[in-house]
């Protein structure tokens, strides 16, 4: 896996790949599974996104006039220059998670909807140096988001409508990218080297970020 570029600059943080990645998220622009050379976070406030804009039209915008009109784009509130990351190795894998992290919007799942906010959002990235499956793609979505949510249970994060432990905020988003080339594996579970490595970068690194939020 070359080693992604982490880039500050105004109000985006923005990673590079060394060559394009697939991706898997449901991020609100770019969302889905599609081959991208970047993710990119861009720092709003509450009130460019105040009703009637369109979150994803206005962050479309922001993409286009940034020269990223092919990048995975992400919205959060957060303080960018506190972002968190984290890389483990093991059995021939690197794993990379970079976060931002923010609790402002915490929730439990389960609790009743209430209005998005813009604010205090965990945003996450996580680079893996060989192929996946579509299972596997699929698993580490699964193993990651249960990882940022250890990290919050660890943290004792409250959720500001029920007031129980919260297990993330209403407007997360995680980005699985993958490398292209490679032998590629076809599980990302807790019982494969892939899963642990997974499961322990993005523990960090959430952790980290709330350490900062």
């Amino acid at each position: 896996m070359g080693r992604a570029e982490v880039e500050r600059r105004g109000r985006w943080l923005i990673v590079r790949f060394a060559e394009p990645h697939r991706v898997l998220s449901w991020a609100i622009v770019g969302g889905g599974k599609r081959i991208v050379d970047a993710v990119a976070w861009y720092q709003v406030t509450a009130e460019e996104l105040a009703p009637p804009v369109n979150p994803g039209d206005f962050l479309q915008s922001r993409l286009k006039e940034a020269s990223l009109k092919k990048a995975v784009g992400l919205l959060t509130s957060a303080d960018l220059d506190a972002y968190a990351e984290s890389e483990k190795k093991a059995e021939g894998i690197t794993v990379r998670s970079v976060a931002t992290v923010g609790v402002q919007n915490a929730l439990r799942v389960g609790d009743p909807p209430r209005a998005a906010e813009p604010v205090g959002t965990i945003n996450l990235l996580t680079q893996i140096s060989v192929p996946l499956s579509k299972e596997a793609f699929l698993e580490a979505l699964s193993i990651a988001t249960e990882a940022r949510t250890a990290a919050l249970l660890e943290s004792g994060v409250l959720s500001k409508e029920s007031g129980m432990p919260a297990t993330g905020t209403g407007t997360d988003c995680i980005v699985i990218a993958a490398a292209r080339s490679g032998e590629m594996l076809s599980y990302a579970g807790k019982h494969t080297f892939l899963g642990h490595l997974i499961g322990a970068c993005v523990i960090e690194a959430v952790r980290s970020g709330l350490e900062n939020a």
